[in-house]
C-alpha cells in the first residue's frame, strides 16, 4: 500500500512525523513487511533512537521494529545487544553518538532491533549511500521528533509524512496543521539556474543577505534572523529581489519586516526548504494575505501521508472520518490509514 508509491522510483526515502506518536514507526514497520513480501532488500536508518518498547520521554508504549533476515541496519555499539535479532557487522563507521559508534549490520536471523543513527544531514546522506553500496535496494530514514530536517531534499529523494490524533483533540485542528505542513513542503522553488546557484552559494556561507535585480549580493551583518526582522526590513532597497535566510524562518521575523517596510511585498523571502519554517497555520495564512512571498531552494518531494486516529493520551477519532477529511482537503498526495487498510 505504501511501497507502491516509492519502489522503483526513489532510492532514499524519509518518514517524518508531525509529533511523537503520530504513527511513524507503524509506517516504517509497514514498509518493512511490504518489502519482505516483495523480496526487496531494505536499509534502515534512524535520526533519533527507535525500537525501544517504552518511549523514554513520554513513558508511553511504542511499536517495536521487527527486521527480517537480509535487512541492512544502522545502529550503535550500545544498542546492538538490546534487540533479539542476530546482526552481522559489515562496517564500523567513523561517526559517534552518545550511544556509541555507529555501525552498519546485516540481519542474519530476524528479530526486534533498536536503531540509532547520526544527527547531521551530511552524515545521514553518507550512511544511506554506503548502505546502497553494501546491497540495500532502498534506504528508509526514520526522522526523529522535531527534527524535520531528515525530510530535507538534500538527504532524501522522497518523503512520507505521518500525522494523527496526537496533534489535537480537535479533528479539524489536526487536518488544519497537516495541510499547513503539506503546503510548506510544496512551496514554489527558485527556477532560474543562475539565480539558484548564487543563492545556494550565499546560503552555504551561512550569511543573511538581500539580492538585487542584477543579482548583486548585499550581506546583512547579523548572525541570525531571530529578533532581527526590523534590521532585515531596513535593508530591503528599491531594487531588492530576494531576502535570503539560511536558518529558521519564524513568526516574529516576518512581523518585524512587515512593521518596518512596505517593500516586503516586492521581494521573495528564500529559505533552504519547507522544514526551516516554524510559523503556525493561522499566522501563515495572515502573512500570505498581507502579500508575503516565500520560496525555497529545494522543494520536498512528499509522496504519501499516513494518518493515525489514536492518541496515547487515550482519546481517538473515528478512523474513517479522519481519513475522509484528510482526503477531502489533500487531493494530489495519497493519504492512507495503515491500520484501516485501503487507500
Amino acid at each position: 500500500m505504501l511501497l507502491k508509491h516509492i519502489y522503483n522510483k526513489y532510492k532514499i526515502i524519509s518518514i517524518v512525523g508531525m509529533a511523537k506518536n503520530s504513527g511513524k514507526t507503524v509506517a516504517l514497520n509497514h514498509l518493512i513487511h511490504e518489502s519482505i513480501d516483495q523480496d526487496i532488500k531494505l536499509g534502515i536508518i534512524s535520526t533519533g533512537r527507535d525500537g525501544e518498547a517504552l518511549d523514554l520521554v513520554t513513558e508511553t508504549e511504542k511499536p517495536k521494529i521487527y527486521a527480517e533476515e537480509g535487512t541492512i541496519i544502522a545502529t550503535t555499539t550500545e544498542l546492538l545487544s538490546l534487540g533479539d535479532a542476530t546482526i552481522e557487522i559489515m562496517n564500523i563507521t567513523e561517526y559517534r553518538t552518545p550511544l556509541g559508534e555507529i555501525l552498519i549490520g546485516r540481519v542474519k536471523d530476524g528479530g526486534y532491533i533498536q536503531i540509532s543513527g547520526p544527527q547531521t544531514a551530511a552524515e545521514i546522506k553518507d550512511l544511506a549511500n554506503l548502505m546502497l553500496k553494501l546491497g540495500a535496494e532502498m534506504v528508509i530514514i526514520d526522522g526523529a521528533i522535531d527534527r524535520r530536517s531528515s525530510a530535507a531534499p538534500s538527504i532524501t529523494d522522497a518523503t512520507i509524512l505521518s500525522t494523527g490524533a496526537v496533534l489535537s483533540r480537535d479533528i479539524n485542528k489536526v487536518v488544519e496543521e497537516t495541510i499547513h505542513i503539506v503546503n510548506l513542503f510544496n512551496l514554489p522553488q527558485i527556477e532560474d539556474s543562475m539565480e539558484k546557484e548564487i543563492l545556494e552559494k550565499v546560503l552555504n556561507s551561512g550569511g543573511i543577505a538581500t539580492i538585487d535585480e542584477n543579482l548583486n549580493i548585499h550581506p546583512i551583518e547579523i548572525k541570525t534572523a531571530l529578533n532581527c526582522g526590523h534590521i532585515i526590513g531596513n535593508h530591503i532597497g528599491k531594487n531588492s529581489k530576494y531576502i535570503l535566510i539560511p536558518g529558521s524562518l519564524v513568526k516574529n521575523t516576518i512581523e518585524d519586516i512587515i512593521r518596518t517596510t512596505n517593500r516586503y511585498k516586492k521581494v521573495d523571502i528564500v529559505v533552504a526548504d519547507g522544514t526551516k519554517i516554524f510559523i503556525p497555520p493561522k499566522d501563515w495564512l495572515k502573512f500570505m494575505r498581507y502579500g508575503v512571498k516565500v520560496k525555497v531552494l529545494n522543494p520536498i518531494n512528499l509522496v504519501a501521508i499516513t494518518v493515525n486516529p489514536y492518541a496515547p493520551q487515550g482519546y481517538y477519532f473515528e478512523a474513517r472520518e479522519l481519513l475522509d477529511k484528510m482526503k477531502y482537503y489533500i487531493k494530489d498526495i495519497p493519504v492512507v490509514d495503515l491500520v484501516l487498510g485501503g487507500e
